[in-house]
């Protein structure tokens, strides 16, 4: 019988490597154990008995710039199967222009094309619907920021597919759950617990087949 192998108790375990900021570190979440990596990777060791190993070396506050100085090393350093990528909104934050945000997403994705990545193992993922929350006020006029956000996806988005990428929009889901208790974190900021294994579930929708099969494909140590 031909297809998929079943995973062994010594296989290796998964690489993946979740580059971002506060939205990827989970800031709002009560442990880390509730930011969507790790929410993900708990989804991917269920379906496959496939151990993850996951690192998530995303920052609270950090811009495109701060992950190619910080976190891109890693890309080379681990060699990861599976790489996911949401950053963006400091950017937009800090006033960099649409233009300084593609140059550097430019950089970012041409490092990860390097690991060659099976179709699906590579994911970028939307700048969340952040105008709607709470203390998005203190940021500026609320469409003008949603404006902002739908411009630096549209990049996004426009970029990633350009490299094979795979494209998750979490706008929807972002504003999906508003008033229900632990949708916002504390700092009327950022996602809590409910929001963020909302964002999980999503994602893993998008990536499971993709995923799964990468896990499945290769078990030997």
């Amino acid at each position: 019988m031909s297809g998929a192998r079943s995973p062994t108790s010594n296989a290796r375990p998964l690489r993946y490597l979740a580059l971002g900021d506060s939205y990827t570190i989970g800031t709002g979440a009560t442990d880390d154990s509730h930011n969507y990596p790790s929410l993900l990777a708990g989804q991917l060791r269920q379906a496959t008995a496939r151990e993850i190993e996951v690192t998530n070396p995303a920052v609270n506050g950090f811009t495109t710039l701060d992950l190619i100085r910080d976190e891109l090393p890693l890309v080379r350093r681990l060699k990861p199967g599976l790489v996911t990528l949401l950053i963006g909104v400091n950017d937009l934050v800090q006033g960099r222009s649409s233009e300084q945000y593609r140059e550097a997403l430019v950089r970012i994705h041409d490092a990860v094309s390097t690991l060659k990545l099976g179709r699906g193992c590579g994911v970028a993922i939307s700048i969340p619907n952040w105008s709607v929350v709470p203390a998005a006020g203190d940021f500026g006029d609320r469409v003008r920021l949603r404006r902002l956000t739908e411009a630096f996806n549209a990049i996004a988005e426009e970029e990633a597919r350009r490299r094979g990428f795979d494209w998750v929009d979490i706008t929807e889901v972002s504003t999906s759950g508003g008033g229900r208790a632990g949708w916002t974190a504390d700092d009327r900021l950022h996602p809590g617990d409910v929001q963020y294994a909302a964002w999980a579930d999503v994602i893993w929708d998008a990536v499971k087949a993709a995923w799964t099969a990468s896990a499945l494909l290769d078990p030997s140590p």
